[in-house]
């Protein structure tokens, strides 16, 4: 057992060896006012101060650790005043040692609601609270971002499956329609199936570019909007040096359709114009703005512009529309990259 583990038995035999001959002085001496008492507690203070001390070092330093001793230095302290208080006086009108008591409550009250907040019921709520709410957050991007991979997955079987068919068949058609150059009823029809088979064609390319592009899922956002610039009807240029690293697929998903549905309201609403589009990363958002030189004076509150706002705030982003008459208009997205 090392030295320091004896100290503490050693000094309370010792202490009370000295109240033991205190008291049997008192009694050899004829007895009256009980004055080992006082001995009792001069040897008792620095016990107690002891055994403190070392539950202090035996243990380690913690908020729960810390407010024990607290508690511990409290019990010592009001023992001493409430022991003196009996020494000195014979009633118990005159309690003087009420307030000193009541501070020290106090004290050690407010360190215990401090160390205890946590476990208050408001604030197991509110913990409670912002847990599900990070929960809710984990999962909607989770289901985003299931959304976005199933919706690229969709496109590619409309691209290669689908659509490839329906080309196979009209160039079927076409030779059909060659050979029957002699009945012209019959070629007739087969044209008109042709023309249908075209039309359906458009059609699943249109929709399956209203999904993802191909080249959003291949080549990353910037060629994305490269693209969307090279079939605009209005001149674009597109400045995404800024933009270092791909963000998450439905995160580069919305930042896409928030340029295109932008472009698409500048040649509606803005013919003639010109539009500049810029992607950039800052601080682990996406920064997407799209401005033309229009006449301005768009409705921010409008169905597509209300849309595209919500797609953005379903990520967490935000989207601000400024459009002055006769100063263009200017729609600035931000998101969250998400990686």
């Amino acid at each position: 057992m090392p030295p320091e583990a004896n100290a503490l038995p050693l000094h309370v035999a010792l202490s009370a060896l000295a109240g033991l001959v205190a008291s049997i002085v008192w009694a050899v001496t004829g007895g009256g006012y009980y004055w080992p008492a006082w001995v009792w507690l001069g040897v008792g203070i620095p016990v107690a101060i002891h055994g403190i001390v070392r539950y202090g070092f035996s243990r380690p330093g913690s908020a729960r650790h810390g407010f024990i001793l607290h508690g511990m230095v409290t019990g010592l302290v009001s023992s001493i005043l409430v022991i003196v208080w009996g020494f000195t006086t014979d009633g118990v009108d005159d309690f003087w040692p009420l307030w000193p008591l009541l501070v020290l409550g106090v004290a050690l009250a407010v360190h215990m609601l401090v160390i205890y907040a946590d476990r208050l019921p408001g604030s197991r709520r509110e913990a409670q609270l912002a847990e599900r709410v990070g929960e809710l957050t984990r999962t909607r991007r989770g289901a985003l971002d299931v959304q976005a991979a199933e919706l690229r997955r969709i496109e590619r079987d409309l691209h290669d499956g689908a659509q490839a068919r329906l080309v196979a068949l009209s160039l079927l058609l076409g030779r059909t329609e060659e050979r029957l150059s002699s009945h012209p009823e019959e070629a007739e029809l087969v044209r008109q199936a042709r023309a249908e088979a075209s039309a359906a064609i458009g059609e699943l390319r249109d929709l399956a570019r209203g999904i993802a592009p191909p080249v959003l899922a291949d080549r990353g956002l910037a060629a994305a909007v490269e693209a969307l610039g090279r079939r605009a009807a209005t001149p674009v240029t597109v400045d995404a040096q800024e933009l270092h690293e791909r963000p998450l697929p439905v995160v580069e998903t919305a930042a896409y359709f928030v340029v295109s549905e932008a472009l698409t309201n500048v040649a509606k609403h803005a013919p003639g114009t010109s539009a500049h589009v810029r992607l950039a990363e800052q601080d682990g958002r996406l920064m997407i703005e799209i401005s033309d030189d229009g006449p301005g004076g768009a409705d921010p509150d409008g169905n597509g512009l209300t849309g595209l706002r919500h797609r953005v705030e379903a990520l967490d982003g935000t989207l601000t529309v400024t459009s002055v008459e006769g100063s263009g208009t200017t729609v600035h997205a931000e998101l969250p990259c998400g990686r």
